[in-house]
Formats: C-alpha cells, sequence, structure tokens
C-alpha cells in the first residue's frame, strides 16, 4: 500500500498564496492533485508525469496554479497564487505507481479555505 502525505492547507484571504505538499512512500510514474468542494463532484486540478515533465491542468487554475516535483524523492507540489473564494476544497494528492494496472493511491486530504 503506498502512503501519501499531504501538508500546506489552512486558511487564506482571497488573493492570497499556498503551497500544498504532497509525498509518497515509494516511486510514482506522476503525481497530482485533485478537490472536492462542498456539495459538489470531485475536480481534477493539475497533474505531472515524470517522464517528460509533461503538467496538466483544469482551465479554472491555468496561470494561477503551477505544479512541480521531485521525482528522486517522491513528491509533488501545488503552488497556489491569486486564490480565490472558488478554490475552497478539501485537496487531494494522488500517485500513478509502476504496478500492474497502474493503480492510483490517494491521500486524506487538506483543507484549503479562501475567505473573502
Amino acid at each position: 500500500q503506498v502512503q501519501l502525505v499531504e501538508s500546506g492547507g489552512r486558511l487564506v484571504q482571497a488573493g492570497g498564496s499556498l503551497r500544498l505538499s504532497c509525498a509518497a512512500s515509494e516511486r510514482t510514474l506522476g503525481m497530482g492533485w485533485y478537490r472536492r468542494a462542498p456539495g459538489q463532484e470531485r475536480e481534477f486540478v493539475a497533474a505531472i508525469t515524470w517522464s517528460g515533465g509533461t503538467t496538466q491542468y483544469v482551465d479554472s487554475v491555468k496561470a494561477r496554479f503551477t505544479i512541480s516535483g521531485d521525482n528522486a524523492k517522491n513528491t509533488v507540489d501545488l503552488q497556489m497564487n491569486s486564490l480565490k473564494v472558488d478554490d475552497t476544497a478539501i485537496y487531494y494528492c494522488y500517485a500513478v505507481v509502476q504496478r500492474p494496472g497502474l493503480p492510483r493511491y490517494w491521500g486524506q486530504g487538506t483543507q484549503v479555505t479562501v475567505s473573502s
């Protein structure tokens, strides 16, 4: 079982910045973030694939959020700038592991609250 530990979530004012971090307990093929806002479905936020360093973002966070990581350390960060109230959610880190079926493992989530 791959363990993922997230950190960095807290209360911040609109327009502010936060950096979320996530560490996996073993090597991964890629990592990323989803979020779930109150009363809404889980939403993809950003992902990075170590092979080639490819990154992806949901349109609503492009130009505001940046995903980065360290493949050797099995860590991924999400730098969130110009935060909006709509960014309020529980943010979940995930990792894709080199195992049959390329399973995805999830962290417990970290709360990000953006106040107006």
